[in-house]
C-alpha cells in the first residue's frame, strides 16, 4: 500500500490531499486564525493517526475472526516538550462494543495492538528523511 499526504498552504488557504494506492481524497482542515499554517498541529494529527489505525484495525481483525463490532472508541494521550523534542508518555485506551465473549473481545483488542501499523511504526523508530528541498523566490 502506497500512501502520501500533501499540504498546500498560503494566506487563508489550507488544502490537504491524501492518496492511498492512487485513490485521492481530502480532509477539511482550516488554516490558523492568522491565515498561515494549519489549525491543527502535527502532534494532534499523529495521535489521531494512532487512534484511527487502531479503530480501523479492530474492524479489520474482527472480520477475520467473525466478531461483530458495533462501536469502537479510542483515546490517545501524550506530551510534547520544547520545539524539536519528540513525544513522551504516549498511551492509548480503547473500548470495543461487540458481540462475543469478554475473552474473545479482549483477545481481539490485545492482538490488534500488535498488528496496528502506525503503533508499530512508532515503536520501531522508523527513519524519516527530508528527501528534497526547493526554494522559490517571490
Amino acid at each position: 500500500m502506497k500512501i502520501s499526504a500533501h499540504i498546500d498552504n498560503s494566506a487563508g488557504e489550507h488544502h490537504v490531499a491524501l492518496t492511498t494506492n492512487d485513490e485521492i481524497h481530502s480532509v477539511l482542515i482550516h488554516p490558523k486564525p492568522s491565515g498561515f499554517g494549519s489549525s491543527v498541529n502535527g502532534g494532534e494529527l499523529l495521535f489521531l493517526a494512532l487512534a484511527t489505525c487502531y479503530c480501523n484495525d479492530i474492524y479489520r481483525e474482527a472480520t477475520k475472526l467473525n466478531i461483530q463490532v458495533e462501536r469502537v472508541e479510542v483515546e490517545v494521550n501524550g506530551e510534547f516538550g520544547a520545539a524539536g523534542e519528540p513525544a513522551q508518555n504516549v498511551t492509548y485506551r480503547a473500548q470495543v462494543h461487540a458481540k462475543g465473549t469478554e475473552e474473545e473481545i479482549h483477545a481481539l483488542m490485545e492482538y490488534t495492538d500488535t498488528v496496528a501499523e502506525i503503533q508499530n511504526t512508532l515503536r520501531t523508530g522508523t527513519p524519516v528523511k527530508l528527501a528534497h528541498i526547493e526554494v522559490v523566490n517571490t
